[in-house]
């Protein structure tokens, strides 16, 4: 009778470890980094923040000294160049140098407008993704090409294999992120 008890509780007990314990697991790997500013930038760009932590985990995976070998920078891997770009089209502040692209705030800030303003530009969310990764000169001629986007707005294959896998990361992110915050 005791040992039965014994292992009714060790079983008991080994249940709640396990459901719980993914759950922990999954928020380690998933976590929500920079929460204050991420959150405040993506109600500024009317962004989901499920989406902006996704682009930030398959972009950087929150490491805010990240660098590509393209030369991006930063928890939302912007270049110098569209850097640059993005600051002629919010001029409220004072010319920055790339150096700035390491502080989190303005990072996460330029990053989400660049999503926001994909997001206006082409209607499906792959197709702003892939626009995000590879650029929007290199998406505009895809979907000009019939072979790649039949529609002109979607994109049947992505051709570089780069921004295919990109676009999927980011997507399983987004999902990962939407059930285990429920937002």
């Amino acid at each position: 009778m005791g040992a039965s008890l014994i292992l009714l509780l060790l079983t008991a007990v080994g249940y709640f470890f396990l459901a719980n314990g993914y759950e922990i697991f999954m928020k380690r790997q998933y976590p929500l980094g920079y929460q204050d500013i991420i959150e405040k930038e993506a109600g500024n760009y009317h962004l989901e923040p499920a989406l902006v932590y996704a682009v930030v985990k398959a972009e950087s995976n929150f490491d805010p000294d990240a660098k590509s070998r393209a030369g991006a920078v930063g928890l939302m891997q912007l270049t110098p160049a569209t850097f640059e770009w993005l600051q002629t089209k919010l001029p409220e502040q004072d010319a920055m140098d790339e150096t700035s692209l390491s502080d989190p705030a303005t990072n996460i800030k330029y990053g989400c407008y660049l999503l926001s303003m994909l997001g206006s530009i082409y209607s499906d969310r792959t197709t702003a993704l892939c626009a995000y990764n590879a650029g929007m000169g290199t998406v505009d001629r895809w979907l000009s090409d019939r072979s790649v986007s039949p529609d002109g707005v979607t994109l049947n294959k992505i051709p570089y294999p780069e921004t295919a896998h990109y676009t999927e990361a980011v997507i399983k992110n987004y999902k990962i992120y939407q059930e285990l915050y429920d937002f």
